[in-house]
């Protein structure tokens, strides 16, 4: 039997979890609950190779582990995990994740106030005066998104793009009266 080691991430700070286990050489699976989302960050050897929040398959390993270490309240547990290998396991070194991420979360911060919430409904400016052709294929590829789902979490879990990229573009697509948030 696999002992499991339990807290906050309020008294100890995923990155500083994430390091240990490092450090450690660890293999199994960190869980951190918060609210109503699960998220999981899986280690083989200490290394981070996989991770999920809610299970949802549309979030990228990358994207998962960006946003859960955004989180800084709730309950983690670490153990044991079922060995399995993932068609898109994550490669890079634990110091870069952790300074990719947080350059994310700063990144995203300093877009500032104009960004809609995670539950702001979305939608294409009807009429739609701009014209289509000024917008790159990524932004055209974010504006299918807003067209197609119309939810601001919705859009940013089915992006191809990383969150800061994706939120860029939808204060472009507003400020530019392609996509108009309601209330």
């Amino acid at each position: 039997q696999v002992r499991t080691m339990t807290g906050t991430i309020d008294e100890v700070p995923l990155p500083d979890l994430l390091q240990l286990f490092a450090t450690s050489k660890k293999t199994g699976a960190l869980t951190v609950r918060r609210e109503e989302e699960v998220g999981r960050i899986y280690l083989r050897n200490g290394k981070v190779y996989f991770a999920s929040i809610n299970d949802n398959q549309d979030i990228s390993p990358l994207k998962a582990i960006y946003r859960i270490l955004t989180w800084n309240s709730g309950a983690f547990d670490f153990g044991s995990a079922e060995e399995k290998e993932y068609v898109d396991e994550l490669d890079a070194p634990l110091e870069a994740l952790l300074m990719e991420g947080m350059r994310q979360i700063d990144e995203i911060q300093n877009l500032g106030p104009d960004l809609p919430s995670l539950d702001a409904t979305l939608v294409v400016s009807q009429p739609l005066v701009p014209p289509l052709r000024e917008l790159s294929p990524e932004e055209l590829d974010v504006l299918q998104l807003v067209y197609n789902y119309g939810h601001m979490e919705t859009v940013l879990n089915k992006s191809l793009a990383l969150d800061f990229e994706t939120c860029s573009i939808l204060l472009k697509l507003t400020r530019g009266n392609y996509v108009r948030v309601e209330h």
